[in-house]
């Protein structure tokens, strides 16, 4: 059972149709994608999740029950619309914040300073909120969200404004926070981060949902049997028995690198015996498998065309 099982979930705004029929089981301890184009429902599907929208049919269950006001009390939310009072002081702002999630002003400032050192922000305690550039104003909203430890953190768009340097710190909170114990839903268009941190993901396109499952199964489902060749010898490789076909072949001085393509039913077993057997030596012989950003353009285009 998930931590958070959507069943049947449909919602209009009017005439418009933003989801129909999604059901996605998020599993609890894992990072969850959910991911689609520019309107295609996500933003809907978490606020219907944090019950700032009631779904016209479907709902949404938490821990085994119906979601109730006090379960959005242990959901940590990150919007992609950042929203902070820019008169206050970060400090200020970040104990406001802590203390509406229900925790004490001690154990708010206690928690908070811990997060401040682990950011490197210790300094900004006392500076106002619009000082901060837009990267330090995430550091302090990633910090909002997370600081009550909710059993699941929905981020959307948590890179955003990020440099490199600090969207890698962020990734690695993440996954820190995975490890002990936190169901996370991250939205995002980054699908490096996708392939990096997910465990699962659900595709919604024009508010239906395209695919959802482990992200590893996912990529070996769309491969297209492919396979990358490294090998060495003085004739390049040829199919003779009608096992693979060759899409490529480089030579650089006697060492090739080339795409192969192996035929429905065919072990890939089958084929490296038939390639050594022709006298080549094999140097490196691994699956093509499909990257998300692919998948995700295959995808929606598919549907675009359906």
């Amino acid at each position: 059972m998930g931590l958070i099982e959507c069943k049947g979930i449909s919602k209009r705004f009017g005439e418009k149709v933003a989801l129909d029929d999604v059901s996605v089981d998020i599993p609890k301890g894992q990072i969850f994608g959910l991911l689609g184009p520019n309107g295609a429902g996500k933003t809907t599907l978490i606020r219907i999740i944090n019950r700032i929208t009631i779904p016209n049919s479907g709902e949404v269950v938490f821990d085994g029950h119906p979601i109730t006001q006090s379960d959005v009390e242990k959901i940590g939310y990150l919007p992609e619309e950042r929203g902070l009072y820019r008169k206050m002081e970060v400090g200020d702002q970040a104990m406001y914040l802590a203390q509406l999630k229900g925790l004490s002003a001690a154990e708010a400032r206690r928690e908070l300073k811990q997060w401040f050192v682990r950011f490197g922000i210790q300094d900004w305690w006392k500076k106002k909120v619009e000082e901060l550039s837009k990267g330090m104003a995430q550091k302090l909203q990633f910090i909002t969200t997370v600081v009550h430890k909710p059993s699941l953190m929905i981020l959307d768009e948590p890179f955003s404004g990020f440099d490199p340097v600090n969207a890698e710190l962020i990734r690695k909170e993440i996954l820190r926070l995975k490890d002990e114990g936190a169901t996370i839903i991250l939205s995002t268009h980054n699908m490096e981060s996708v392939e990096e941190l997910c465990d699962r993901i659900a595709l919604i396109n024009k508010s239906k949902l395209v695919i959802t499952g482990g992200v590893d199964e996912i990529r070996r489902e769309h491969g297209n049997n492919n396979i990358e060749l490294i090998y060495s010898g003085e004739q390049k490789v040829a199919d003779a028995a009608g096992l693979f076909t060759v899409l490529s072949d480089e030579d650089n001085a006697g060492r090739h690198t080339a795409v192969i393509t192996i035929g429905d039913g065919v072990s890939s077993n089958d084929v490296l015996a038939a390639i050594l057997s022709s006298g080549v030596t094999v140097n490196s012989f691994k699956e093509l498998i499909p990257r998300m950003n692919d998948i995700f353009i295959k995808l929606v285009t598919q549907e675009e065309e359906a």
